[in-house]
C-alpha cells in the first residue's frame, strides 16, 4: 500500500523561465569542482616568435657503405657458432660457399635452439647466444694470434665467398 500512496502523490513539477527570441547568451559548461581537476604546468610562452628550421644533412656514399658493412658484421658475429664450426668441418671435408652459408646457419640456429630450450626466456637465451658469439670470436682472434701460418680470417672469408679451393 505504501507504494501506491507514493504513486498517487503529485509531484510538482519544474517551471521554466521564458526564453526570449533574443537573447543571445551562451550557457558555460560546467566546470568539474577543483579536486578533480590535474594540476598541469602551463607551457612558459617562448621568447622568440621566429620560425625553427631544421637543417638536415644529406647522407653520402660512405654512410650507406657503412651502415652495409655494419649490417654484414652483425649477421656473422650471429651466425659465428656455425661459423667456427663449419670452419673445422672444412679443414676436414670441402665445401662451396653456398654449402658452407647454410651448413652455418643450421648449426647457429641449432645452437641458439639449445640455448633457448636450456634457458627460461627469449631475452635471457639470447643474450646467453649472444655472449657465446662474443666467445667464439675471442677463440678465433686468439688462434689468429697465436698461429702465424694459420690464417683463420682470410680462410673463413675464403670460405664464406666460395673461393677455398
Amino acid at each position: 500500500m505504501s507504494e501506491e500512496n507514493l504513486n498517487n502523490e503529485v509531484q510538482p513539477e519544474a517551471t521554466e523561465a521564458p526564453v526570449s527570441a533574443d537573447a543571445t547568451t551562451q550557457v558555460a559548461p560546467a566546470e568539474p569542482p577543483a579536486s578533480e581537476v590535474p594540476q598541469e604546468p602551463t607551457p612558459a610562452a617562448p621568447e622568440n616568435d621566429e620560425p625553427q628550421v631544421i637543417i638536415q644533412k644529406e647522407r653520402g656514399f660512405a654512410h650507406y657503405v657503412g651502415f652495409a658493412l655494419l649490417c654484414v658484421l652483425c649477421i656473422f658475429f650471429f651466425f659465428m657458432p656455425g661459423i667456427a664450426l663449419t670452419f673445422g668441418v672444412s679443414r676436414i671435408a670441402t665445401l662451396n660457399g653456398a654449402a658452407a652459408w647454410v651448413f652455418s646457419a643450421i648449426l647457429s640456429v641449432i645452437i641458439w635452439l639449445v640455448f633457448k630450450l636450456k634457458i627460461k626466456g627469449f631475452k635471457k637465451s639470447f643474450y646467453w647466444y649472444i655472449g657465446l658469439c662474443a666467445v667464439v670470436l675471442a677463440i678465433l682472434i686468439a688462434i689468429e694470434v697465436l698461429t702465424e701460418n694459420f690464417n683463420v680470417f682470410s680462410s673463413i672469408f675464403a670460405l664464406m665467398t666460395g673461393a677455398a679451393g
